[in-house]
């Protein structure tokens, strides 16, 4: 069938990377279900996707995004029947900004009448930061974390999953503006890198003591910052790269935003107690699906529950598109970026 689509079709601005197209797209094969869509979700991936800095990345043109919500209409087997006119949230593995989209069936979670903003936020931000919380580590009551990007999407996600394990957070921004949202989600400590360097704000809040688990999506140099921030004992969690975003002159600044990390040597974790872990939840995807979907699933309960609320930053109609990257890749945004048809 052919639908409404946003194109990427270069890299580079915003304003000029988009195009709005009518793209063909098949039926969903057997355990696939097709989506019509009422909304998608923005994520930073998306940004570096259209910088050419994601190596996950489909060839140009490509229909890029991550998640959509909408009411399922087609289904590629009878096993699937039962979901038929469900609204669902679902992850794509690209393909979200269109009008239709064919997904895994066992990729989506029936939202009922959650709002759209909310319901995808629980798809990539909150499924990353539970999956980070809830199944890749065990947080303890009085475990200090430091979160990154604390007012994004995951960051928002992660504060009130920490906080609901009994975690002291402290949460990392670039603006004071942020520091009244951040105190609303359960901070226990907000550190403002621009004012200060955040490493020692940090050591001027703990004493002695050092963090447990740093959870980083920028990387870089924040890498080896966080590396002696780390008590024994303790994790740096990376999911993300932000630091290399936006940089130009292409292998170089990629040579440089490695160096600033430094090199890791096995035995030197191992002195220490120390442990460095990689998150990607598309290798995830691609691998244990039905990790993908207990997350999912267990985000849904969490807000039908009432114990999270996930939270919309801005809403967007889809002929302003380049405006929701801009502001999701300033650094200004908080919560969740959503564009609706």
């Amino acid at each position: 069938m052919n639908t409404q689509a946003f194109q990427l079709i270069k890299n580079g601005a915003a304003a000029e990377a988009f195009q709005r197209n009518t793209i063909s797209i098949p039926d969903p094969k057997e355990d696939e279900v097709q989506i019509e869509v009422e909304a998608f979700g923005l994520n930073y991936a998306d940004v570096m996707a259209r910088n050419g800095l994601y190596r996950e990345a489909p060839p140009l043109p490509a229909v890029i995004g991550y998640e959509v919500v909408g009411k399922i209409t087609a289904v590629g087997s009878d096993e699937y029947q039962h979901l038929l006119g469900k609204r669902v949230v679902g992850f794509t593995r690209f393909g979200g900004y269109a009008q239709y989209a064919n997904t895994k069936a066992i990729a989506v979670a029936e939202v009922g009448e959650m709002d759209a903003g909310k319901a995808l936020a629980l798809a990539t931000q909150y499924v990353t930061a539970y999956y980070m919380c809830m199944d890749l580590l065990h947080i303890h009551l009085g475990d200090t974390a430091l979160v990154h990007a604390a007012a994004g999407g995951v960051g928002t996600a992660l504060i009130q999953l920490l906080k609901m394990r009994g975690a002291t957070v402290i949460a990392k921004t670039g603006s004071d503006e942020k520091r009244a949202y951040l105190e609303a989600l359960g901070a226990d400590h907000i550190v403002n890198y621009n004012t200060a360097d955040y490493a020692e704000q940090i050591r001027q809040l703990l004493g002695d003591k050092r963090i447990d688990i740093s959870f980083n999506p920028v990387a870089g140099s924040t890498f080896k910052t966080d590396s002696k921030l780390v008590g024994s004992g303790g994790k740096i969690v990376l999911f993300g790269a932000s630091e290399r975003s936006g940089k130009r002159f292409g292998f170089f600044s990629t040579l440089n935003f490695v160096w600033k990390m430094g090199f890791i040597i096995p035995v030197g974790l191992m002195m220490r107690s120390k442990a460095v872990i990689g998150v990607n939840m598309l290798k995830v995807a691609d691998f244990k699906p039905h990790v993908l979907k207990r997350c999912l699933e267990g985000v849904v309960e969490l807000v039908n529950a009432g114990k999270i609320d996930p939270q919309v930053g801005a809403e967007f109609p889809a002929d302003q598109l380049p405006q929701a990257h801009n502001l999701l890749e300033s650094g200004k945004s908080v919560g969740k970026i959503v564009v609706k048809w």
